[in-house]
């Protein structure tokens, strides 16, 4: 028969975590071997839980525990105060861990914009126990069945996938960029209809077709696309293609800054641009990361800069 509740006094959550113990093991012997806690210690703290909480959670004989059903209804929420403390200790144990072992990393090749070169370099002489694996081909990896630990993805959007984590690192501004040669011979486009007249360097998307060129200024749209000698899936190639004057690319405004400065390229349409490229760091929905994926993502955040 249930008691009053005392509500005079605090629920101490330690008290749920000794009663977790206590039943987990079977017995109060065993639980207060393994908490290290003497027997009559650990009993008058249970006694004093079920007088707080006004009823009994378990019926105790000379050879065995039977829990009540409202101690059953109370484990519930005892284990999973259990599991938080846990995790909460594991947590601090990771983050004390020195990064070591194999990290996975799945990196598409046109991925310049980033300087990989430079974040690689960093994270290497950081940390030299840490083996990267590093898979450079253009396809959508599976995290979770070929075993990456990370992956970083160009995309305006990523979608919806519940067992993995998309981390935005970066927002990149994209624009069209051609040389000048090109622009002496063919002339600067004033307006994106004019695009229509121009040789393009098409980019091609994740569906194997060139991707629509969608411009915007302010509260103004134009989408088409200019016909051109080439459709490919790497930005370092449409880049040197534009570089040697063979039309008009759209390129993010950090891959095109070199051959800016160096008057290799020009800006075409300045006032127009296209939606920004996001950089996403992509890892396996798990609750805790492994130290080394931690220390490259910190890498990553340092020298591309966080885009909350």
């Amino acid at each position: 028969m249930a008691g009053t509740i005392n509500q005079g006094k605090e629920l101490d959550a330690n008290d749920l975590l000794l009663f977790a113990r206590v039943i987990e093991t079977g017995s109060f012997s065993r639980a207060a071997e393994r908490l290290r806690l003497p027997k009559s210690t650990l009993s008058r703290r249970i006694a004093a839980l079920e007088t707080l909480l006004g009823e009994k959670l378990m019926q105790r004989s000379t050879r065995r525990l039977a829990i009540t059903d409202f101690g059953e209804a109370v484990l519930e929420h005892a284990r999973r105060l259990t599991e938080e403390t846990d995790a909460t200790l594991a947590l601090a144990q990771h983050r004390q861990a020195r990064p070591q072992g194999t990290l996975r990393v799945s990196l598409p090749p046109n991925l310049l914009e980033i300087d990989p070169e430079r974040v690689l370099a960093t994270f290497i002489e950081r940390y030299p126990q840490v083996r990267l694996e590093l898979d450079l081909s253009p396809r959508r990896v599976d995290l979770l069945a070929e075993r990456f630990d990370l992956a970083l993805r160009a995309a305006t959007a990523l979608p919806d996938d519940a067992t993995l984590v998309a981390r935005r690192l970066v927002d990149l501004p994209v624009g069209l960029f051609a040389s000048p040669a090109y622009l002496q011979r063919h002339g600067a486009p004033s307006t994106p209809e004019a695009l229509l007249q121009h040789r393009a360097l098409q980019l091609m998307g994740s569906q194997g077709k060139p991707e629509t060129w969608s411009l915007h200024k302010g509260k103004r749209v134009w989408q088409g696309l200019p016909t051109g000698p080439v459709a490919a899936n790497s930005i370092a190639l449409l880049r040197g293609l534009a570089i040697q004057g063979l039309g008009i690319a759209p390129l993010t405004e950090r891959d095109a800054a070199a051959a800016i400065s160096e008057k290799k390229l020009r800006r075409v349409l300045p006032a127009w641009n296209l939606p920004a490229v996001t950089i996403w760091c992509v890892t396996p929905g798990r609750r805790l990361l492994p130290a080394r994926t931690r220390a490259l993502l910190v890498v990553l955040q340092e020298l591309l800069g966080v885009a909350h």
